[in-house]
């Protein structure tokens, strides 16, 4: 098979961009039969290096499609139409989409692909998009890209439900292909150096923390975090809170401004630490040192920083909504995202009770190799195949 790959969500920091990453080298890694093309705007290809047994064509776009296919964004009709003739000009069997974000409409034969991580969108518009315009925009381009679909990838069951119940495309069109940690997540020996990793923000060694990782995003349910912290801290005066996502350079709608305010207006600015954008290695130090990794989102896809946590042997409350319960499994305690009160009792009572902590660790580290991504690229070749048989 001639393969085409739309590599312009490579450099996204979020992850849908690490799936990009994290499955496409896993994929021709296992794959040495096949042949990739890898299609990226001029800005993703100059700034990343692609797998060696890859061909790169790099495309004259006039923005990168990620910041262009960003909340307050949309891309230009003569970038999508330079993409579209990049494509033309090639003959290939399939097109494969790891994101919908940088989707565009394509005019040669190949078989189509599209990746549907989440409906967000369609569930959470509100906390998405700034206006209706862009709500539109997006509605356009996903109603585009299920037409011209001749397979939708997702990325876990609770997610084809999700595509069920909101689009009307047999369920048959949809496979389902997993996440997993990358390399740097795992358990480290108490030996290291965690210390001066952690005084990079401000932290401790001593210091208990609640960690929360991933986007600032309002669907990420932090405010109501933040609220059950501060309630918290009444009996943990000594408890801090982590938030560990990029909030000057994402792409997506944040709610930054309004937990910066949240938490002056509570009081509690000293206990609450933003990081910014993270390294792996970075994160991987958080997670082996905070208490209790806390996922209180309103809806995931997947929930790739939660198998990071159990990588890293971190116990972890989270929402029940979404995919969580699924990805998670015994490895956590979980509560309704939209209950304040469920979600305070099921932090307490996780923090004070050792024996369910280390049950949680223990419980975490042996799901966690459930997802592999080698596990990953074999569930996209097989879904490339099934294309070409039918």
């Amino acid at each position: 098979m001639r393969i085409g790959v739309d590599a312009c969500c490579w450099s996204n920091l979020r992850g849908f961009g690490r799936f990009t990453r994290e499955l496409l080298t896993a994929l021709l890694r296992l794959d040495q039969t096949n042949e990739y093309l890898f299609f990226a705007d001029r800005q993703t290809a100059h700034l990343n290096r692609f797998p060696e047994n890859a061909r790169t064509i790099v495309v004259q776009t006039s923005a990168s499609p990620i910041e262009a296919a960003s909340a307050s964004g949309r891309r230009s009709v003569r970038d999508l139409w330079v993409m579209n003739r990049a494509v033309a000009k090639v003959p290939l069997d399939i097109f494969f989409f790891p994101a919908i974000y940088s989707y565009f409409p394509i005019s040669n034969k190949a078989k189509v692909a599209v990746t549907i991580h989440d409906m967000i969108p369609a569930g959470f518009a509100r906390s998405v998009f700034p206006n209706k315009k862009l709500e539109l925009f997006w509605n356009l381009k996903e109603r585009a890209a299920l037409l011209q679909s001749d397979r939708i990838v997702t990325v876990s069951e609770y997610s084809k439900k999700q595509i069920l119940r909101y689009r009307k495309v047999p369920a048959s069109k949809i496979g389902i292909v997993s996440e997993a940690p990358g390399e740097a997540f795992g358990r480290m020996a108490p030996g290291t150096d965690h210390g001066r990793v952690l005084s990079r923000f401000g932290l401790q060694l001593e210091d208990r923390f609640l960690l929360s990782v991933g986007g600032i995003s309002p669907h990420k349910n932090l405010r109501m975090l933040l609220n059950v912290f501060h309630k918290l801290q009444q009996s943990r005066p000594e408890l801090k809170l982590v938030l560990a996502g990029d909030y000057e350079k994402d792409s997506f709608l944040s709610d930054f401004q309004e937990l910066s305010l949240l938490a002056k207006n509570l009081e509690m600015t000293e206990h609450l630490v933003f990081t910014g954008y993270i390294t792996d290695s970075e994160l991987a130090h958080l997670y082996n040192t905070a208490s209790l990794f806390v996922f209180p989102s309103l809806q995931e896809g997947f929930g790739l920083p939660a198998v990071e946590a159990m990588a890293c042997g971190t116990p972890i409350a989270a929402s029940r909504a979404g995919s969580l319960p699924e990805v998670v499994g015994d490895a956590g305690e979980f509560f309704d995202p939209l209950d304040e009160r469920e979600m305070f009792e099921v932090i307490s009572r996780v923090l004070r009770d050792d024996v369910l902590m280390q049950k949680l660790r223990e419980s975490g580290l042996k799901r966690a190799k459930m997802f592999q991504w080698s596990r990953a690229a074999r569930e996209a070749l097989e879904i490339f195949e099934d294309m070409i048989r039918n």
